[in-house]
């Protein structure tokens, strides 16, 4: 049956060409070639394509591989149950990924992002790990027209206006998170602060926005110097900002930093009522793993699932169910960033359950119908006119021991909280 709205075009095209005095025959083959041409519908696609890129070696190796690991692990569920509901095609449709390894590197990131789209023609495409990565991706998808889903980039400079381009699916921009973090401090009556942060599009405004937050509140940061994201080396460092006295010290970086800080402060013999690093909350055994439960008691993070467990969900596993079925399959416990590239995949399922067309702008609005009325294993999902995502948030919380384990708290806001902080922290 042809389209309502093509049937409507169909009749005015008629009452024209009567008007024109158009004979019985002519006017017959005009509609017969409109009526056909207008209800020929696309077929669909052998299966859906879905773009990544992963990071095999560098920096950001581990938290993007195992991004990865958690978008895969999704598409193995769904195909197993015959493929994901395509609405647009009312049928189950295989899912494939595409991805190719960029080695951290935003240059061999910015050629694959290009060839995911160019060339491979990919139907749905996703960035790779955090904000460094994620950041060439953004333009190029603005460029071509192209959704980006973004995984797991939380920087604020990608979201300057509305845009049907792009969309934070998992993670909290980063402005929030640094208020909420000043808030804190301030609340325990913190007035000493050192902030180090790396120069990148994630730390750096996290960074400032813990800095303008303390700063409205009459006690600006008595330290507050940026690093190279490769900074390995951290020994003079703390002792500079040792010599400014602070009561508080963050230090804002990606996995490698936060291990190398932690393990040199372990050290030093320095210590400070409170310390935070920011992918413990996130990736708590690998950093457990590489600088020991001694040098982390007591710090501060912010948690993640599954560290934080959600229950309510629209689509697939909650936490729990996650971590054990993800276990079960890979025999390894997830992190936080294998329950984002899980997420990611819900958020497609969302996607093209819920799009009447299948091309970028019906995908888009689809997201934004999608946009406060959904809840995944990540909590509430809720997208701003912006794409950034609003429904996500980390809160603050302690690692502290349990028996010969650690687990993480959640000490703040107060409403989520699952303990108290122990404050200040008592001296290794």
């Amino acid at each position: 049956m042809p389209h309502p709205q093509a049937r409507r075009l169909v009749r005015r095209i008629a009452a024209r060409l009567r008007g024109a005095g158009a004979c019985l025959p002519t006017l017959a083959a005009a509609l017969g070639l409109f009526t056909g041409a207008a209800c020929q519908a696309a077929p669909a696609p052998a299966r859906i394509t879905i773009g990544t890129l992963y990071a095999s070696t560098g920096p950001f190796a581990v938290p993007s591989q195992a991004q990865y690991a958690g978008l895969r692990f999704w598409a193995d569920s769904v195909n197993r149950d015959g493929g994901v509901y395509v609405k647009a095609f009312q049928k189950k449709l295989p899912v494939r990924i595409v991805a190719y390894d960029d080695l951290s590197s935003t240059s061999t990131a910015t050629t694959l992002y290009n060839r995911l789209i160019t060339q491979d023609k990919v139907d749905l495409l996703t960035s790779d790990f955090g904000s460094v990565l994620t950041s060439v991706a953004v333009p190029l998808a603005a460029e071509h027209k192209m959704l980006l889903l973004d995984q797991s980039g939380s920087s604020e400079k990608f979201f300057s206006g509305a845009t049907p381009y792009l969309a934070d699916v998992s993670i909290p921009t980063t402005a929030p998170e640094g208020v909420l973090l000043a808030r804190f401090l301030l609340e325990h009556k913190v007035r000493r602060v050192a902030v180090m942060y790396d120069a990148n599009d994630f730390d750096a405004p996290l960074a400032r926005s813990v800095q303008q937050t303390l700063a409205k509140a009459g006690v600006p940061p008595v330290y507050f110097h940026a690093v190279p994201t490769t900074e390995s080396n951290y020994n003079v460092l703390l002792h500079s900002m040792a010599a400014t006295r602070p009561q508080a010290v963050l230090e804002l970086g990606y996995p490698p930093n936060d291990i190398a800080f932690l393990r040199t402060l372990a050290q030093s013999g320095l210590h400070f009522d409170l310390t935070l690093t920011t992918f413990p909350g996130q990736m708590l055994g690998l950093i457990e793993h590489n600088v020991g439960a001694k040098a982390l008691a007591y710090t501060y993070t912010y948690p993640t699932p599954p560290l934080v467990q959600y229950t309510q969900v629209s689509y697939g596993m909650d936490t729990a169910g996650f971590a054990k079925a993800f276990e079960q399959a890979s025999h390894k416990q997830p992190t936080y960033l294998d329950c984002v590239g899980y997420n990611t995949g819900l958020i497609v399922q969302g996607i093209l359950g819920t799009a009447q067309q299948f091309d970028q702008a019906a995908f888009h609005q689809a997201l934004m119908q999608l946009s406060g009325k959904t809840r995944t294993l990540l909590g509430a999902f809720a997208l701003g006119a912006d794409g950034a995502q609003t429904g996500q948030y980390f809160p603050i919380g302690q690692i502290v021991p349990d028996g010969k384990d650690l687990k993480a708290l959640v000490v703040y806001p107060r409403e989520l909280a699952t303990g108290q902080a122990v404050y200040p922290a008592p001296a290794r």
